[in-house]
């Protein structure tokens, strides 16, 4: 059996620590790396930084708490690490382009990591909120 990959063992780490204020400090400390070498091979071996993928992974936490829960939009954006609504609504919408609030209208969670959908110039996925000229865009 092959060698566990820096990417694997940070992507790991984030898994294991979802409600965690992560910092690429702290996950290096933790892992034993050097946090200029752990943030390199993780974006070689993915094709985004840390920091996107943290952001993303708590922007997808937050989209299931939005179709799943009938908790405040205020409270997920500051569980998801955001000091502001409007900062949430900004970061959402330009990953799920629509507001949190559409997508909670919408009332359906689709993971991110199980869909098949469009893939961004990042390599996540965006799935969109809308329907734009009849079709689902």
């Amino acid at each position: 059996m092959g060698k566990t990959s820096v990417a694997e063992k940070v992507t790991a780490y984030v898994e294991d620590h979802p409600e965690q204020e992560l910092s690429l400090e702290e996950i290096a400390r933790e892992l034993h790396y050097s946090k200029y070498y752990m943030a390199r091979e993780f974006r070689k071996s993915t094709g985004i930084t840390l920091h996107k993928y943290i952001q993303g992974r708590r922007l997808e936490e937050a989209a299931r708490k939005l179709a799943q829960t009938e908790q405040p939009i205020l409270e997920i954006a500051f569980d998801a690490g955001y000091g502001s609504q409007q900062a949430f609504t900004q970061a959402f919408r330009v990953e799920y382009l629509c507001t949190p609030q559409e997508y909670r209208r919408r009332g359906q969670y689709i993971s991110k990591r199980a869909a098949s959908g469009q893939r961004k110039a990042d390599g996540g996925m965006r799935l969109y909120c809308s329907v734009r000229g009849g079709m689902a865009a």
